[in-house]
């Protein structure tokens, strides 16, 4: 299992991690977050939550009021930090995190790749990240929410996501 955590608020940072360490007992092996204010800022790596904020300790996070958090169980790629979540597209415009599986991820990957996508992950997640950038290139005026609605038609699986644009 794994989960997800997703905020607007004050002390984004502290909430992501605090919604994280409530996530625990669900076990995983890897964690992540993503925070935004005017600029985004993405760290994540294999291991505990313990390990994620050694990792953004000493980083001045207070001004961030946007946040999404994932702890991970490896289904698609072994645990490591590229596999870890939150996953970005390729333009670097659209953060994922996802609890779930998407059945189909390889038939969509194959048709994401011969459109010039590639990938640095070997997860399910990644993929989605970038079908709805797909969606959302091949229909500039639409609005994120619309995007990632259309591109979840095409998906088969379980899941539950956090999408930032």
């Amino acid at each position: 299992m794994c989960g997800i955590f997703g905020c607007i608020a004050d002390d984004a940072a502290g909430k992501v991690l605090e919604g994280l360490r409530k996530l625990e007992y669900r076990g995983y092996d890897s964690a992540g977050a993503f925070l935004f204010n005017s600029k985004s800022y993405l760290k994540k790596c294999k291991g505990k939550v313990a390990d994620l904020e050694k990792k953004m300790d000493g980083d001045n996070l207070s001004t961030y009021t946007i946040g999404m958090g994932h702890t991970r169980w490896a289904t698609h790629g072994i645990p490591n930090t590229i596999n870890s979540h939150p996953h970005i597209s390729n333009s670097g415009k659209i953060f994922i995190v996802h609890n779930g599986i998407i059945e189909n991820y390889a038939s969509i990957k194959q048709i994401l790749i011969e459109k010039g996508y590639t990938f640095k992950s070997e997860t399910d997640t990644e993929v989605l990240v970038n079908l709805i950038e797909e969606v959302k290139k091949s229909n500039p005026k639409l609005k994120i929410g619309k995007a990632t609605q259309i591109a979840l038609n095409q998906v088969v699986g379980a899941f539950a996501i956090v999408v930032f644009d």
